[in-house]
């Protein structure tokens, strides 16, 4: 099995790729190879609120499991239930936005008092670089999801248009916009540059 290495760095830590179960295998066998890597990518969809992402991660799998029979049947089972976690994503921060949208227009507080919220979430996340994770957490919703499925989930181009049901130009177009806007807003906490 070949060797990945992280962040295509020449001087990056070589890592074994993990084994993606395919058609075929049983359900508990892509939950226990499947699930940390999905919360691990979901997290930073979720612009870095690691709660939520579990909790869409297994809302999929709940949902793969009662439709396992056909779900087996597919190339990557665990495909779909990135699909479907990603799709419980973000039915879930359109609901928030609307939430919180309603609650602005309902509230008679100033803004500066409710403006810590997302700043606590991104603290939580537990992340090893609370910069980076503020960083992503600005990025669209959709760059967010092709930024975490490429470098956290270290999906390639092709499965991350598929993933994503975008096509390839597309899912480059959101890697080159994300890495822009990084490179502009985030300053690593060791004060190197980006």
């Amino acid at each position: 099995m070949a060797m990945a290495m992280i962040d295509h760095d020449p001087g990056a830590v070589p890592v074994a790729p993990v084994p993606r179960p395919g058609r075929g295998a049983s359900f508990d066998d892509v939950f226990l190879a499947g699930y940390p890597r999905l919360v691990r990518s979901l997290t930073v969809v979720c612009g870095g609120d690691r709660e939520t992402a579990a909790d869409c991660v297994a809302d999929a799998f709940e949902r793969a499991f009662v439709r396992w029979r056909r779900v087996s049947r597919l190339d990557d089972p665990t495909g779909w239930i990135r699909r479907v976690a990603i799709n419980r994503a973000i039915d879930q921060g359109r609901r928030r936005r609307r939430r919180d949208r309603a609650v602005e227009r309902l509230s008679t507080q100033d803004a500066a008092a409710t403006s810590g919220v997302l700043d606590e979430r991104i603290e939580s996340a537990g992340s090893s670089d609370g910069s980076l994770t503020a960083a992503v957490a600005g990025l669209s919703p959709q760059q967010r999801a092709v930024v975490a499925l490429f470098y956290v989930d270290d999906l390639s181009v092709a499965e991350v248009a598929a993933t994503m049901e975008l096509s390839e130009g597309a899912v480059k177009y959101h890697l080159h916009q994300a890495r822009e806007r990084l490179r502009v807003t985030w300053q690593p906490e060791d004060g190197g540059a980006p």
